[in-house]
């Protein structure tokens, strides 16, 4: 088997946290990849699910957006966002995969602006969309992103989907249902949690080839350490063949070799 990209790596990593039987609402691109490599590898009864509506897919190929018809094929329901969204505010969604272009070290993302003015900011975003909904309401949030200084902030400019917004506790106290919050970050260095004292971003594992002083010059906040730092396992053959061949065979998300 050829070699892997580090986004082969990201895909293949966020597959092998998607347990059998769980429920995970996705977006298009790299969490719809983990999404199904995940149920065509490790979780076959994987409930995949999409903000428009479609609910335990068995995509025959990737989508292009979350109102794509392969979205509904061969699923259990093709229902709408307001049931998608109900189904996460009654506790039923495992897990939700967001991005955006800022994280801090409490897990709160920034998808609407750079700046510190609202009206007049030096970048403006999409928003939110049904991001905040998701990271409020949905037990466990997992990001794919690339890790650099510019992303990885010590405040995000404005909050448009909460983490564990200022530490522990912070959660709760803004009305947001217990227990739920951010669960890992996977990046191109290293996996990161958050602990579970201070609900900061901890390192969990790093990637092969990449050293803790590239981590640390790609973060613009102080990290937590795991008390046993691991390395990330590479991709196995299966998971590459299937995500090559069956995923992405196009390579829209992997990318041409």
């Amino acid at each position: 088997m050829n070699g892997y990209n580090k986004m082969e790596l990201m895909i293949c990593l966020a597959a092998r946290y998607l347990e059998d039987g769980a429920t995970v609402v996705v977006g298009t691109g790299a969490p719809c990849a983990a999404a199904m490599l995940a149920q065509k590898v490790y979780s076959p009864n994987l409930m995949i699910m999409f903000e428009a509506g479609g609910i335990g897919p068995l995509l025959p190929s990737m989508p292009i957006s979350v109102g794509d018809s392969r979205t509904f094929y061969r699923g259990v329901a093709a229902s709408s966002m307001p049931e998608i969204m109900e189904m996460c505010q009654r506790g039923m969604v495992d897990y939700t995969f967001l991005g955006g272009a800022q994280i801090d070290m409490y897990g709160n993302i920034n998808s609407t602006m750079i700046g510190k003015d609202l009206q007049r900011p030096k970048v403006r975003f999409p928003g939110s969309g049904g991001a905040n909904d998701l990271a409020s309401l949905c037990w466990r949030t997992m990001m794919i992103t690339p890790q650099d200084r510019k992303r990885f902030v010590e405040k995000v400019d404005f909050v448009t989907s909460p983490g564990y917004l200022t530490g522990k506790g912070a959660r709760e106290a803004a009305g947001l249902p217990p227990g739920t919050g951010p669960y890992k970050v996977i990046t191109n260095l290293c996996v990161m949690g958050f602990d579970e004292e201070t609900k900061r971003m901890k390192v969990e594992s790093i990637h092969p080839g990449i050293t803790k002083e590239e981590i640390l010059e790609n973060t613009g906040f102080e990290l937590l350490w795991a008390d046993q730092v691991g390395s990330s396992d590479p991709p196995t053959e299966e998971e590459l063949r299937v995500l090559r061949e069956q995923v992405d065979p196009y390579r829209y998300i992997i990318g041409r070799q």
